[in-house]
Parts: C-alpha cells; sequence; structure tokens
C-alpha cells in the first residue's frame, strides 16, 4: 500500500489579499497551508517546520523572492519553489529558474495551471 504524502505548502507573498486568496484556494484543494508575509518570516518558519512547496512571489520589500530563493538554497537546498509575479521579465525567469526553482508562473495564478503544477511536483517526490 502507497504511504499517503502530507501535501504541506508555505505562501509568501507581502500583498495580503494574494495571500489569503492563494491560500484558501489551495486549501479548498485539500492542501495544508501556511502563509507568511515576506522572506525572512518563510525562513524562520522552516527552521520549525517542514513543507513540501513553497510558492513565493517574487516583488517583495525587503527580502525580494529571488534573494528568498538564494537564502533558501543555503539551508533548504531540495525545496521545491513556485515563483509567483505579476512583473513577470526574462532576466528574473532565467535567474529563478538557475537557483533551482521548479517552476515561475504569472499573476493573477490560474488555479489550473498552479495544480497542473503541483501534481507534478508531489508525484516527482514520491519516486
Amino acid at each position: 500500500m502507497a504511504q499517503q504524502i502530507k501535501k504541506k505548502i508555505l505562501v509568501v507573498d507581502d500583498e495580503e489579499n494574494a495571500r489569503i486568496g492563494l491560500t484558501k484556494l489551495l486549501e479548498r484543494e485539500g492542501f495544508e497551508v501556511a502563509s507568511v508575509s515576506n522572506g525572512f518570516e518563510a525562513l524562520n518558519y522552516l527552521q520549525q517546520r517542514e513543507v513540501n512547496v513553497i510558492v513565493t512571489d517574487i516583488n517583495m520589500p525587503e527580502m525580494n523572492g529571488i534573494t528568498f530563493l538564494r537564502e533558501l538554497n543555503k539551508s533548504f537546498p531540495r525545496s521545491n519553489v513556485i515563483m509567483i509575479t505579476a512583473y513577470g521579465g526574462v532576466e528574473s525567469y532565467i535567474e529563478a529558474m538557475n537557483l533551482g526553482a521548479f517552476e515561475y508562473i504569472n499573476k493573477p495564478v490560474k488555479l489550473d495551471e498552479l495544480k497542473s503544477i503541483l501534481t507534478k511536483i508531489f508525484k516527482e517526490s514520491c519516486h
């Protein structure tokens, strides 16, 4: 019998409405979701708890998503990270992917697209 994988997601976004909306959408899909408002809080959270996937905004004050990804790689190099942005550009896409992001998607987040990416992540982490 296959072991049921817990599907824990951490949402990192400084924009409160986006963070709450994404959290509720993911919870409705059956995921266990925590959310924080910046990279510092996320790193702190990850020191205490384990998650399977991190969904982070790129454009945040204090510590942007790219800097967060760099810091994440130091302590949690095998993290599955989905970068989201309303200000997508080729440079940030290339940088995020080179730093090991699993995927990079534009806001507004389309639930079908996000579910498809999450399905792929959870399928790969089973093997």
